[in-house]
């Protein structure tokens, strides 16, 4: 499943990162980025009733997406969430024990790193990619710069990605990016406005797809 999951990723480029979704909201704005084109997102462990919304979304999109958990930062997460069903882990930090349980169960982990010498160590831990973070305040010069002596590990930007500069992190590097609220508007899901999340990720999916 790890390498599957890996070639998810490259090939779909966005993760959708789902956190304080109300469970009530959860499903219709799943459905809403799936029918933008949306086929990896995240759950955060720190949204209320977690694990139930994974598997209820593994029941229900499982055909469709693939569904993981995100803030994923030690392994008792990393057990309710795989227990769940997520797919693949995420987090903002890098714990080698959280990767380690991935590894032994099958599960892609990639963790958070911001330096040379984290990201190193993640893929010696046996993460087959990292999550870049922040990408916001650390910004796609800073990427540039890492990419030259580590041009071959498959990252995950995260943060600060928006319509305006999406193409700029491939552009410097990025296998794929991370998207929270720049994706999923939280006050047109309070609204029942998934039409409007649904063009949102469609928009993205297909600048994505362009490059």
């Amino acid at each position: 499943m790890m390498n599957s999951m890996l070639n998810e990723l490259l090939e779909h480029k966005i993760v959708a990162i789902l956190r304080g979704i109300e469970d009530g909201r959860a499903d219709d704005t799943a459905r809403a980025l799936i029918d933008g084109g949306i086929r990896l997102m995240e759950i955060t462990m720190n949204t209320d009733g977690a694990p139930a919304m994974i598997s209820r979304w593994r029941e229900k999109f499982g055909a469709e997406a693939r569904i993981g958990a995100g803030t994923v930062i030690d392994v008792r997460k990393a057990e309710e969430a795989v227990a769940a069903g997520a797919q693949f882990l995420i987090s903002p930090n890098l714990d080698e024990e959280v990767i380690a349980y991935g590894r032994g169960r099958g599960i892609s982990v990639w963790p958070g790193v911001m330096t040379p010498t984290e990201i190193v160590k993640a893929i010696k831990a046996g993460a087959d990619a990292v999550k870049l973070f922040p990408m916001g305040t650390l910004g796609t010069g800073y990427l540039k710069e890492i990419r030259g002596p580590l041009n071959d590990v498959p990252i995950l930007a995260t943060g600060g990605v928006d319509m305006h500069n999406i193409k700029d992190y491939f552009a410097a590097g990025a296998n794929a990016v991370g998207m929270g609220g720049k994706l999923v508007n939280m006050e047109w899901v309070k609204e029942g406005r998934f039409d409007l999340v649904t063009d949102r990720a469609r928009a993205f999916t297909e600048a994505a797809a362009s490059l």
